[in-house]
């Protein structure tokens, strides 16, 4: 059994998605996540936008209202039956999002007990096997094995096993029915 820790800003919950559909609608823009390809959007937008950005970050209710991503539901109640699993979110950075959090994953993750939610700064604190993030800053810290989740803003990021989405997350755990032990064989390095 192993202990598998999980983010959830572009992990779990799409968050750039909420941001880009706040931002384009305020200020008349069509911003896509391909147009962020290498970079995160705070480097996409004009200067003078970075305060709307973290307007919306302060927003009682941004994170309550993130779409879940794909398969994530599923494959992780699915990891959760045969792991450990723990919810790691750096929420400290945006300290007004720990209510809507909570509650985002009360209501699309109820088989996650409360306990095993984990609200911090710096991942590095996390006693785990595996962190699944999307930032590779939190990924250096950690002292198990890394697992980068794509995102628009670490395309290209080398030296981490890489996992695309959920079924990629699904197939490393469960390759071909084996066991967890086989797991790291089947993953690939960028």
């Amino acid at each position: 059994m192993a202990r598998i820790a999980v983010d959830m800003d572009e992990v779990m919950a799409d968050t750039l998605a909420e941001h880009l559909r706040r931002y384009n609608a305020d200020f008349g823009k069509s911003l896509t996540k391909a147009d962020l390809e290498v970079r995160w959007l705070w480097q996409a937008v004009p200067t003078k936008h970075h305060p709307a950005l973290l307007a919306y970050l302060d927003e009682p209710e941004f994170f309550g209202t993130l779409p879940v991503m794909a398969h994530a539901q599923r494959v992780l109640q699915r990891l959760s039956r045969d792991h450990q699993v723990f919810i790691a979110s750096a929420a400290m950075e945006v300290p007004k999002s720990f209510n809507a959090k909570y509650r985002w994953m009360l209501e699309h993750f109820p088989f996650i007990e409360p306990a095993q939610i984990v609200f911090c700064g710096d991942k590095s604190i996390i006693a785990a096997d595996y962190l699944i993030d999307d930032n590779p800053r939190q990924l250096r810290a950690f002292r198990g094995e890394g697992l980068l989740f794509t995102a628009p803003h670490n395309v290209g990021v080398p030296d981490w096993v890489r996992v695309d989405d959920w079924l990629a997350v699904e197939r490393l755990f469960y390759p071909a029915g084996a066991g967890i032990e086989h797991a790291n064989k089947a993953a690939t390095r960028i």
